[in-house]
């Protein structure tokens, strides 16, 4: 399956669960999950998307490790952020707070380290090219 395929199937997952959480916390009159909300319909979505559209736009070869590693750890950080988060904030199985602390920031960074990823991906391959639009 290519990148931007990938990504785009995985957005589509985070906006739908954001979409749902927004419509429980609206019926339920509650804001717990607001900072969880946010997070899945910013990095889930939002920014999962934008990767997907730079992967369609521009010639980054299936190939390239650099590009492999970047769209799994946007994916595998964006459900570590908003699952560590969810379990940080809103504490659902009791779990000590040390290992729910861990998790929240192991996710984060991981997260972190595929922008930094996606720095390097843009320089490297976002070069104007015939697949690009022209502006």
């Amino acid at each position: 399956m290519s990148y931007h395929v990938l990504l785009v199937r995985t957005a589509a997952i985070f906006g739908f669960i954001g979409a749902m959480m927004g419509s429980h916390m609206a019926g339920a009159g509650s804001y717990a999950f607001r900072p969880i909300h946010a997070h899945i319909l910013v990095v889930g979505w939002l920014s999962l998307f934008a990767f997907a559209a730079f992967y369609r736009m521009y010639a980054v070869p299936r190939s390239s490790k650099l590009a492999g590693v970047h769209v799994w750890s946007a994916i595998i950080g964006a459900i570590g952020l908003t699952a560590g988060m969810w379990l940080y904030h809103i504490k659902p199985f009791g779990l000590p707070e040390a290992f729910t602390t861990v998790c929240y920031i192991v996710g984060g960074s991981i997260l972190l380290f595929s922008f930094l990823l996606f720095v390097f991906v843009s320089f490297k391959y976002g070069k104007d090219t015939d697949k690009a639009p022209k502006m």
